[in-house]
């Protein structure tokens, strides 16, 4: 009888917990660094999406940055080739490999690209954002395409939108996507000189004044590191490329009257 008893309670606190739970679960795929010309990216990128479409309750993907290895348009054509296949909706973060207006292939035709190869895919500007669950999600662009290279570069008109958009979404949940990180991850100090983000200390002053951001995903350093800073959890991710291959699968669960919790797994995965 106390042990019939017992089970009850606990399933009635399963259950009471469930009913006021705000959840969603999403995947990360960082630096794919595909080329049309290496089988073996285009095999390993193969490879993450039929394993990501096994995955149970995945509302979507987001690339964060780095998608080809080069800023060619059959690199492009053939990454939006492969991640078409995904079951979910798709969102693309830029990286510094991703676009160099000089040699034919600027934002406005990375998006372009990205339409025409796929016509689910609407978006038509590098900063966007959508929303899912009663969550907001932004992509903030860091990427430079006049004169590319490694350092990240977040204009004054991106911050201005970020700021904007944290504002009046201030009674919601925001998480941000892109390809540079704000707060380093451990490790990298070697790096810093040719991998910061410029000016970051003025990025770092806007986010201060809200308190609705919950985490910033970024990838760049080809590291996994997570850490909070100021209530932000700041996660960084390998390479797709990167021994043992895998992506990050994030949970996030928001129950009644508790702040938001996120879950974290690095899902490695065979490369057929």
């Amino acid at each position: 009888m106390k042990k019939f008893l017992l089970s009850l309670f606990i399933s009635l606190v399963f259950t009471c917990s469930c009913a006021f739970a705000d959840n969603i679960k999403f995947v990360q795929v960082a630096d794919t660094h595909l080329s049309a010309g290496s089988e073996y990216s285009v095999k390993v990128l193969k490879s993450a999406v039929e394993d990501i479409n096994k995955q149970q309750d995945v509302s979507f993907v987001v690339f964060t940055g780095d998608n080809i290895n080069n800023p060619k348009e059959d690199n492009l054509r053939e990454f939006v080739k492969t991640v078409s296949k995904l079951k979910v909706p798709y969102y693309i973060v830029l990286g510094n490999h991703d676009v160099y207006k000089s040699g034919g292939l600027s934002k406005v035709r990375y998006f372009e690209i990205l339409r025409e190869r796929n016509p689910f895919y609407i978006q038509r500007k590098p900063n966007y954002k959508f929303e899912k669950d009663n969550f907001v999600f932004l992509i903030v662009d860091g990427a430079k395409e006049v004169i590319p290279g490694s350092v990240g570069y977040y204009r004054a008109d991106a911050l201005k939108w970020v700021d904007k958009e944290l504002t009046k979404n201030a009674k919601k949940n925001v998480i941000i996507f892109q390809h540079f990180p704000v707060e380093y991850p451990e490790g990298v100090e070697s790096r810093l000189k040719t991998h910061k983000t410029y000016k970051v200390e003025e990025y770092r002053e806007m986010l201060d004044k809200h308190q609705n951001l919950l985490a910033i995903i970024s990838g760049h350093f080809h590291v996994n590191s997570e850490n909070m800073k100021n209530g932000v959890y700041h996660i960084s991710s390998p390479s797709l490329l990167t021994l043992p291959q895998a992506y990050k699968i994030i949970d996030i669960v928001t129950t009644k009257e508790f702040s938001p919790i996120i879950y974290t797994q690095l899902r490695e995965f065979e490369v057929k």
